[in-house]
C-alpha cells in the first residue's frame, strides 16, 4: 500500500500527510519542483525533469492493487484506475471505473468549447472550500482503509 499525489497545485498534500503517517503509509508527493521537502521519513518528495506529464508518467508507471492516488488529472486518473489503484480527486470525490468514461468525455468537450471561444472567455471553475478539505480527508480515511484490506 503506497499513496502517490500529483503536487502540482494539489492543495491537500499537508492533510494526506497526516492521514498516510496514521496509517504508516509510503507517500510520494511527485512534481516538476518547487516543493519544501517533509521531514517525515515515510513522505518521499520526488522531483522529476520538467516536460509535459512527466510526473503523471512516474506515478502511472508505479502505482497498482493496493495503493491509492490523489490527482486532479483526468487521463492520469484513468491510468491508475486501469492499473489498479483506488483514485481521488483533491475534493474527496472518487474516479472509479464506472465514472472515467464520462470524466474524460466531459474533460475532451470542454477543451473543444475553450479552444472554439475565441475571446477566451468563462468561468475559471469554483474555489476550494473547507467542506472540499474535510470530504478529501473522509475520502482518503476510507481509502486507505479498503487498501489496507
Amino acid at each position: 500500500m503506497k499513496l502517490y499525489i500529483d503536487a502540482d497545485a494539489c492543495p491537500v498534500k499537508d492533510e494526506a500527510e497526516r492521514v498516510a503517517t496514521r496509517h504508516k503509509c509510503p507517500m510520494f508527493v511527485v512534481s516538476n519542483g518547487g516543493l519544501r521537502p517533509s521531514r517525515n521519513p515515510l513522505v518521499e518528495t520526488v522531483i522529476v525533469p520538467d516536460g509535459p506529464d512527466v510526473a503523471d508518467m512516474w506515478i502511472a508507471d508505479r502505482c497498482g492493487p493496493g495503493d491509492v492516488v490523489v490527482t486532479g488529472d483526468i487521463p492520469l486518473a484513468a491510468k491508475c484506475i486501469e492499473a489498479g489503484a483506488q483514485v481521488l480527486r483533491h475534493n474527496g470525490e472518487r474516479f472509479t471505473p464506472a465514472n472515467i468514461g464520462q470524466q474524460l468525455a466531459m474533460r475532451d468537450l470542454m477543451a473543444d468549447l475553450r479552444a472554439a471561444n475565441p475571446l477566451g472567455a468563462g468561468g475559471s471553475g469554483k474555489g476550494f472550500t473547507k467542506a472540499d478539505r474535510s470530504r478529501f480527508l473522509n475520502a482518503l480515511e476510507q481509502a486507505l482503509r479498503l487498501a489496507k484490506g
